[in-house]
């Protein structure tokens, strides 16, 4: 039987280092095995619960989009679309909601972060929540389950989205019988939680990022801002412990990942790490950068492939719609 992995990017800010070396490398590995059918798409309604601006909002949509060609996803052999042109998935999102305890929603971890910072901060503890905010796992469930997916490739952070998405789905096979898909996460735990320019995670709303399409110029300064300890350029270095190291290995080759290990044991200068480091990026994203920056150009060209996309998509979605229907008593 057919193997579905689907995972999406939501377009809240620049694409950076940690979302390609955590989500997207992987996921394109997957996408290449003919085991798999993939289905990877540009989750643009979640990102409504933070962006609302329209300019910003179309111009990340397309970011994201012209994210995935440019590292070389295949549109012909994926299921690459939009969110919001299936919306099979929104009305599926709806049932789910039924089937969903607000228990099981407070306990989400985004939620509950947003409420601590605010008892903290002496706020209400609802301050700033959104509903699309507060009910986000119950989409992300239905993007999930909308396509039987089998697998879901996450990072750390995310992997309780995938467990809400299950608990739903066996609530309703336990009231109409075996109808969804259980998911399950795949996490990649070298890279599922990458450290930014201060040492913490790399993410947006820390502010610690690398854009993945930064020029050149751009790149260097932000690399040269990692941070590092204050060890002489002398003395032997832990590879483990090494956000540049950790870096460097996603884009050196076999021999050079060999090489700087061995001046990392035998001594060398946090400078001399970050000029390798900047070397090798570049030299991997220069020619993404390029067609990047054309897609960009060019966002017909990016419509069209991913209305495409969407057609493909909703040859499953609707069908298996019509079936959920049927079990809960809807007839059309």
């Amino acid at each position: 039987m057919e193997q579905i992995v689907l995972t999406g990017i939501k377009p809240t800010g620049q694409i950076h280092l940690g979302n390609y070396i955590g989500a997207i490398k992987p996921a394109l590995k997957l996408a290449e095995n003919n085991n798999y059918q993939a289905a990877y798409f540009i989750a643009d309604y979640h990102g409504l619960t933070k962006i609302h601006d329209q300019e910003e909002f179309r111009t990340l949509t397309y970011g994201v989009a012209s994210t995935w060609l440019a590292l070389g996803l295949d549109p012909e052999k994926t299921i690459f679309y939009r969110q919001s042109n299936v919306p099979e998935i929104f009305e599926l999102s709806w049932i789910l909601s039924c089937f969903s305890p607000k228990g099981l929603l407070n306990r989400a971890h985004a939620y509950k972060g947003i409420v601590a910072s605010n008892k903290q901060a002496g706020k209400e503890v609802d301050d700033g929540v959104n509903m699309g905010l507060f009910t986000y796992p119950i989409l992300m469930a239905a993007d999930i389950l909308a396509f039987q997916a089998n697998m879901v490739p996450v990072g750390k952070d995310q992997i309780q989205h995938v467990e809400i998405a299950r608990d739903i789905a066996d609530s309703f096979n336990h009231q109409y019988g075996e109808t969804f898909v259980l998911p399950e996460y795949i996490v990649d735990e070298e890279t599922s939680i990458l450290p930014g320019l201060d040492g913490r995670k790399m993410s947006k709303s820390y502010h610690n990022t690398i854009p993945l399409f930064e020029e050149p110029a751009k790149l260097q300064k932000l690399i040269n801002k990692i941070k590092t300890d204050s060890l002489p350029p002398e003395a032997p270095k832990d590879t483990e412990s090494s956000i540049l190291f950790t870096l460097y290995k996603e884009f050196a080759s076999v021999e050079e990942i060999a090489q700087m290990r061995k001046k990392y044991e035998s001594g060398i200068g946090w400078g001399e790490v970050k000029k390798e480091l900047f070397a090798v990026m570049n030299r991997f994203l220069e020619e993404p950068r390029k067609k990047y920056q054309e897609l960009m150009a060019n966002p017909e060209k990016i419509d069209l492939i991913l209305q495409k996309g969407a057609e493909k998509a909703r040859a499953r979605t609707l069908p298996f719609l019509e079936e959920v229907r049927k079990r809960i008593g809807v007839l059309r």
